[in-house]
């Protein structure tokens, strides 16, 4: 084997390959967010069976780290209309989260995703799966209608926004793969 073989080149970023974060972060950038009070969170974890010296991942059983989105508050690159709130989280485990990302929980927790509870094999499937029904039955999550809470013309304003940067982000990938040419060109010849 040789060093060659056990070499690669570093990639050069791409400007126009962010266009996803720059739409997640005009989609995630104005839903809302209410800080749930003390007794909401217990309520919670109540009726998900648990309380705060015991606070596991509610699909999976296994240590929580983070809250998750019952209902993805973004899906097909737009706000659903849930937002974040006590009524539409639970506790959750990193795994779990990063698998489901915004599928429904439902289909999602005995699909054959990777890293799903039903894939991991996670006991008591049916127990979890009924208590985040009663969770769902007693804080329904609230939607809003973002465009009629905010106007036509604004939320259309808003996304018209997002497309010039995606745009802009294009223009400047073409002129950056251009002027990267040149300077590699002129690197070649400097260095040969």
């Amino acid at each position: 084997m040789s060093a060659l073989d056990s070499f690669a080149m570093p990639n050069r970023a791409k400007i126009a390959g962010r266009s996803s974060v720059i739409t997640h972060a005009f989609a995630s950038g104005v839903i809302p967010s209410i800080t749930p009070t003390e007794e909401e969170v217990q309520e919670a974890l109540e009726v998900l069976g648990m309380d705060e010296d015991r606070v596991v991942c509610a699909y999976c059983g296994d240590p929580a780290t983070e809250w998750d989105h019952l209902n993805a508050i973004i899906k097909d690159k737009r706000p659903t209309g849930y937002f974040t709130e006590i009524h539409n989280l639970v506790p959750a485990c990193g795994k779990c989260n990063q698998s489901k990302r915004n599928q429904p929980w439902r289909d999602w927790i005995v699909g054959p995703a990777k890293l799903s509870p039903k894939t991991r094999g996670v006991p008591e499937l049916e127990k979890r799966i009924a208590r985040l029904e009663a969770y769902e039955r007693a804080f329904e999550p609230r939607i809003i209608d973002f465009e009629a809470a905010v106007g036509l013309a604004s939320w259309k304003k808003h996304w018209a926004n997002c497309e010039a940067i995606k745009s802009l982000m294009r223009d400047s990938q073409n002129l950056s793969d251009e002027i990267a040419a040149a300077l590699q060109a002129y690197a070649e010849d400097k260095v040969l």
